[in-house]
């Protein structure tokens, strides 16, 4: 059922931001900014939840490697951009998607925020530092890759007063330009602006550690400055600085992002820098501070990885194999998300706790100020920096380098058109969204908005899909993504799995349940094709669909019309269950093949695609986990 409710009647614990509180934190003045949103419209209301696609993961000109890669865009043209508009490329090309977004998340970067701006500004200290003459100088690809390296190398030597480039005054000033821009652009109902930034920081190596950090109010229930790694390198403070803040009503969540380039320190077993086993207070302040995690974005996706999941056909899609900001390899182990969920049932079934209990989502951690999701459509991440198909490595270099190599060797030529967080809730709001991050009924997609459900429990079978409303019965018969299923002694549960395409991408090819599980003090994995396209079915030996016939002309990208499926959903069982027997289970959806992002490259420039590169792409989503 949906309804349309005021907005200033939804105040007891859904809408509470359709108010307009007296502010705390200082406001800077805007020119030309849009008018707030007034609270008395009506908002849609669905109990059975809807689908909201957006992006927590964007970069604008206050984050101080968006801005050296020549981003000029503000929070306010991001939101412009997520609600459907375009923006121009630092190299001038236009940025438009296809369709708009529900909503999205300023994710700027707390260390140094908005210092770079203030270097063109002769007025400020920061315009007279010896370091300004590199950032304000760079022009050139070459000369913007120095600048970032020259100031990289002071993110993490300084805190507090120590540093002499630090100004608090500017970062609070910028801070408050993120909050009022988040304030303008949200509309309950219609769209939602989160106020964020990121929590930047890692190990010694650039062992990647870095978080998304959101608020689910409005600015008068956020902090007058973030927490950084100027205040900390170390993760777990932040999760004692989260925990005193929402002490003092600022409710916040972290989201770990780009675990894949975290070699191995992500998901870890024992504390930050330190041989302490992880215990239940770990585990219970991670999971409190962190109930989601990123899947997918623009630099690789962290489901799994062929080393990890050798009997997995489709582990090998969009890995980025180094750490971040490196060509330096990032070891496995640790920096993907299935093996940390194995790593927290086998922790759960030794120890009693798990502190990998996390639901996923997607999003792009674009330095843009804009996200790029389509394949068709794609202008990389950080600027001038890969503006071109030859800076990303995708077409032949006009001559060859010193070295022989007729391709540059960036690390962008393994980044791709990815991702976006999708929330199912009651309502576009900031309170029914972020509830929906709470209880982890989250999904992440490498860029498409495929839709995704999937509830488990003991009282669904065949019968729910005749069922006047499914996913009301679904509800009152099992558990949503996210949830967990408890044990019925013999009791054999069963899975509502559901997936809808997008029109503008690929048909879907096959629907997945991957399994985790935990037997006799070892963790074993298994993936089920559960549903099938174009009337095919389960081989109950390989538990695989067989192959759809759908092609991709990599001359013209053409892909097959006549195959593939716009919807996808059964009732599944586990045919290996044990009672038990500690598990987690999610959905994976797979589309057909269509050309990959570098394809479209060589086509448009009339050259071969590059040979050492995947020429066509399988997008796809997931959903969170439930855990038995």
């Amino acid at each position: 059922m949906t309804l349309r409710i005021p907005c200033a009647l939804l105040l007891a614990g859904l809408l509470t931001a359709c108010s307009q509180p007296e502010e705390t934190t200082p406001q800077p003045e805007a020119q030309d900014a849009p008018v707030p949103i007034e609270a008395a419209r009506l908002v849609e209301v669905n109990a059975n939840r809807e689908a909201y696609f957006g992006d927590l993961h964007v970069h604008t000109r206050f984050s101080f490697d968006a801005f050296i890669f020549g981003t000029r865009h503000g929070p306010d043209e991001a939101y412009e951009f997520a609600k459907g508009g375009a923006l121009q490329h630092p190299a001038g090309m236009e940025m438009k998607m296809k369709k708009p977004l529900d909503f999205q998340g300023v994710a700027d970067h707390a260390v140094y925020l908005g210092m770079l701006p203030a270097m063109f500004d002769p007025a400020t200290a920061a315009s007279q530092h010896p370091i300004a003459s590199a950032i304000t100088g760079a022009e050139t690809a070459a000369e913007r890759s120095a600048a970032f390296q020259a100031i990289i190398p002071r993110i993490g030597g300084f805190t507090g007063e120590e540093d002499d480039l630090l100004d608090l005054d500017i970062v609070k000033s910028a801070w408050a330009e993120i909050i009022a821009s988040a304030e303008r652009h949200n509309d309950p109902g219609n769209f939602t602006a989160f106020i964020g930034y990121e929590y930047t920081t890692g190990g010694p190596a650039f062992e990647n550690l870095h978080r998304n950090v959101m608020f689910r109010g409005d600015a008068s229930a956020v902090p007058n400055i973030p927490f950084s790694r100027l205040d900390s390198l170390n993760p777990e403070d932040l999760w004692v600085w989260m925990d005193s803040i929402r002490a003092a009503g600022k409710e916040a969540l972290a989201i770990p992002h780009n675990s894949n380039g975290s070699d191995g320190w992500m998901f870890e077993k024992t504390y930050y820098e330190s041989d302490k086993p992880i215990d239940t207070v770990y585990a219970d302040q991670r999971m409190r501070n962190e109930p989601l995690v990123e899947i997918t974005q623009v630099k690789g996706t962290s489901d799994t990885h062929p080393l990890l999941s050798p009997n997995d056909e489709w582990a090998d899609f969009e890995i980025m194999p180094y750490r971040i900001a490196t060509q330096l390899e990032s070891q496995p182990p640790g920096s993907y998300v299935r093996d940390a969920y194995l790593n927290g049932i086998a922790m759960a079934a030794a120890s009693g706790f798990n502190p990998y209990r996390f639901g996923v989502i997607g999003s792009s951690d674009t330095h843009n100020a804009a996200g790029s999701f389509e394949e068709d459509n794609y202008w990389s991440k950080t600027g001038m920096l890969d503006a071109t198909p030859q800076l990303r490595g995708s077409v032949p270099l006009d001559e060859p380098t010193a070295d022989g190599e007729s391709y540059a060797q960036p690390s962008s030529r393994f980044w791709g058109g990815s991702g976006l967080a999708g929330a199912w809730a009651e309502s576009n709001t900031r309170e029914s969204i972020y509830d929906a991050f709470r209880r982890k009924e989250t999904f992440g997609t490498s860029g498409p908005h495929i839709r995704v459900r999937f509830f488990g429990g003991y009282g669904i079978d065949q019968t729910l899909l005749a069922a006047d409303d499914i996913i009301a019965d679904a509800y009152l018969r099992g558990v949503p993504m996210g949830g967990d299923l408890l044990g019925d002694g013999d009791s054999v549960p069963s899975f509502f799995v559901w997936a809808t395409r997008d029109a503008d991408t690929a048909p879907l090819q096959r629907l997945q349940v991957v399994k985790g599980w935990v037997e006799d003090g070892e963790t074993f994995e298994q993936v089920y094709d559960v549903a099938c396209s174009d009337g095919g079915t389960v081989d109950p030996t390989t538990h695989r669909c067989p192959a759809n016939g759908a092609t991709v002309d990599i001359a013209t990208c053409a892909i097959s019309q006549d195959k593939g499926a716009a919807e996808l959903s059964t009732v599944w069982s586990d045919p290996s269950f044990v009672p038990g027997q500690r598990a987690f289970y999610y959905v994976r959806v797979l589309e057909n093949p269509k050309c990959r992002w570098s394809t479209w490259d060589a086509i448009r420039a009339g050259v071969t695609p590059r040979p050492d590169m995947h020429a066509t792409i399988q997008d796809r989503a997931w959903s969170s986990p439930i855990w038995y």
